[in-house]
Parts: C-alpha cells; structure tokens; sequence
C-alpha cells in the first residue's frame, strides 16, 4: 500500500470552481488533476538553461487547467446553474 500524505493548500475561489466543474466533466477527482500537475513539473528537465521562474511555470500550468472545452458547456455555466439550483432549493 503506498504511503499518503494529506495537506491543504488554498487556491482562488474561480480556480478551484473551473478545475472542479472541468475535472467532473473529464470524470476525475481534483486529486488525480493535482497529482498529475505535480508529477508533469517533476518530470521536467532541469537543465540551468531551462529552468523556468515559478511565476512562469505557474502560467503555463493555469493554461492547461483553464482552457474551456469546445463541446457542452463551460465551466463557468456549470458552476452558475449549481448556483442558480441551490438558490432556489433555498428559498422554497
């Protein structure tokens, strides 16, 4: 069994929404979204030449997260028609 480590780490609410309703979408977990980021910038090659700054690595990354899919819906109407359905629940 391998061995886990659980920690939290804050992101901006919009983040977290896009990467939430995108890795529903995909049919995973925000943790294997997480793991996988993780392991792609560990695999990178660490030559003194490529080495990227942390605020440029950190873009690159958003890129992948961020894009919307060209089929269905965007994160964002996901996101809103929850919203709208909670909105409703509560008022009845």
């Amino acid at each position: 069994m391998k061995r886990t480590i659980k920690t939290t780490i804050e992101l901006p609410d919009e983040l977290y929404r896009q990467v939430k309703a995108k890795s529903a979408m995909e049919g995973l977990h925000v943790r294997e979204v997480t793991i996988a980021l993780y392991q792609q910038w560990l695999a990178q090659p660490q030559n003194s030449s490529d080495t990227q700054n942390s605020s440029q690595w950190l873009d690159e990354m958003m890129s992948l997260v961020i894009t919307e899919p060209k089929n269905g819906p965007t994160a964002r109407a996901i996101v809103e028609e929850d919203r709208s359905r909670l909105d409703i629940k509560s008022i009845k």
